[in-house]
Formats: structure tokens, C-alpha cells, sequence
């Protein structure tokens, strides 16, 4: 075995693995038990459904922070609109989210639901910024 691992070296076949030269980054545990599990699929380029899951509510919160964004810039002929919107993505991060803890492997993974009238409280508040 040693023998086979020093040729690989001599013809340079481990000269491009990343990290060469570097100590290893730390391992992400928090995971627990699964984490070696979840190292092999991402190194085969996919993810367990509880990470997409996870994409999927952080794509629908980017979307709520750029309704709040855009709120302070907007003319009072938006305000309705971004009101429905943000009721809509709401809802959907909502669903993501009920999604997410579903498959999540643990509490640790969980993510809290949106509080709506918090969020709709948000959006005014921008909203009477922006006049």
C-alpha cells in the first residue's frame, strides 16, 4: 500500500487535491451522526433533501429582504402590490420552512416560521421611510 500511494506521489496524481499543502479544514458536526454521510454526497456534487429544502427557505427570505428593499424606494402606487407580495412570500417561506424541518435530521437544522403581521409591520415601516 505504501509502495502504491509513494509512486501516485512521484507521478504527481495528488498535486492537485485541494487544501494541498494546508491542514484540512475543520468538519462541519452539526450533522452528528450523519456528517460523514453528508461529506460523501457532497463530494459527489449533491446535497440530502434537508439542504435543498434549506436553499429553498433562504431563496424565499432573500426575497422578503429584497420587498423590504424595495419598499423604501417605491411610489404609493407599489404599496399595495408589495403588501400582496410579501404576503405571498410569506406564505411560501412558510411552506419551505414546514418543508425544511420535515427532512431536517435534527432540531439544530430547524428553522422558525415568519411571523406575519411582524413581517407585514416591517413593510409599512420601509414603506413610511421611503416618503
Amino acid at each position: 500500500m505504501e509502495r502504491t500511494i509513494r509512486e501516485a506521489v512521484e507521478r504527481g496524481e495528488f498535486d492537485e487535491l485541494p487544501h494541498r499543502g494546508q491542514r484540512l479544514p475543520p468538519r462541519d458536526e452539526r450533522a452528528g451522526e450523519w456528517t460523514l454521510a453528508f461529506e460523501v454526497l457532497r463530494s459527489a456534487g449533491m446535497a440530502p433533501p434537508w439542504i435543498e429544502a434549506d436553499k429553498e427557505v433562504r431563496r424565499q427570505l432573500a426575497a422578503r429582504d429584497a420587498l423590504l428593499e424595495q419598499a423604501v424606494r417605491s411610489g404609493p402606487l407599489l404599496h399595495g402590490t408589495l403588501r400582496r407580495r410579501m404576503r405571498e412570500v410569506v406564505a411560501a417561506a412558510d411552506r419551505a420552512v414546514e418543508h425544511l424541518n420535515a427532512l431536517a435530521p435534527g432540531p439544530a437544522q430547524h428553522r422558525p416560521r415568519l411571523d406575519l403581521a411582524a413581517e407585514l409591520a416591517e413593510l409599512e415601516r420601509r414603506l413610511q421611510e421611503g416618503r
